[in-house]
């Protein structure tokens, strides 16, 4: 048996599905995406676990409509000023994950003072991946290694690990994806070689408390073997 996952990571879909099921606007489904987020936050870390990853963007979302890819930085902005700032105040050390430098400046800036803010907190740690894509991450990291001037032979697993965006953090040990798709979608590519898969048909503004500790109690009885 499995105790908690010391990391867990979540892919938040849905939204927009949610959304149309209920007929409203898929920019409401974002809304409420965010409201739920703010339970499941807390809950998740009231459970145990230290590291919690969420896909929040992806490098592939500037092809949406302008209207939506606009509502979906203001709410950034907003769980910067209001969810982040309550979380940092709590002990949570609050990173965002993946190309940021691609945002509008007073965005950018902001996520880089939240970071700043929180990066002495130890008691848990949420990490936010936003313009984040997971073959782009693996890119970054060949950068990186590249520009230290090291030989083909020195190249290591270790040194790859050391360069993508979650240096010194475990792999996720979960991983959950709500909506009903069966599919990492790029996510942490590189992280979930021995990753936990968990899927689930509900959309993520109806993902609750209940939902989650089904997630867990699953993972909890799963035998990992890691290719042994």
């Amino acid at each position: 048996m499995n105790e908690v996952p010391c990391h867990l990571a979540i892919i938040m879909d849905g939204n927009r599905r949610w959304a149309k099921s209920h007929g409203i606007p898929s920019l409401l489904g974002h809304q409420e995406g965010y409201e739920n987020l703010k339970k499941i936050i807390p809950a998740v870390f009231d459970r145990g676990i230290h590291v919690l990853t969420l896909f929040a963007f992806s490098t592939e979302n500037w092809k949406r409509g302008q209207d939506e890819v606009d509502h979906l930085l203001k709410l950034f902005s907003h769980a910067i000023d209001e969810e982040f700032a309550n979380l940092t105040k709590k002990g949570v050390q609050v990173r965002f994950i993946g190309d940021i430098e691609a945002f509008p400046p007073t965005l950018r800036n902001a996520m880089k003072t939240c970071m700043e803010e929180s990066k002495n907190n130890i008691k848990n740690i949420l990490n936010i991946a936003v313009n984040y894509g997971g073959r782009s991450e693996i890119i970054h990291a060949i950068k990186t290694i590249l520009r230290s001037s090291s030989t083909p032979d020195m190249v290591t697993e270790e040194m790859i690990s050391h360069s993508i965006y979650t240096p010194d953090l475990p792999d996720p040990d979960l991983i959950i994806r709500t909506s009903g798709e069966r599919r990492l979608s790029g996510f942490l590519m590189w992280q979930s070689a021995y990753s936990e898969l968990y899927f689930t048909d509900t959309y993520w503004p109806e993902f609750t408390e209940a939902d989650l500790d089904a997630a867990l109690f699953d993972y909890a009885a799963r035998m990992r073997r890691f290719g042994l």
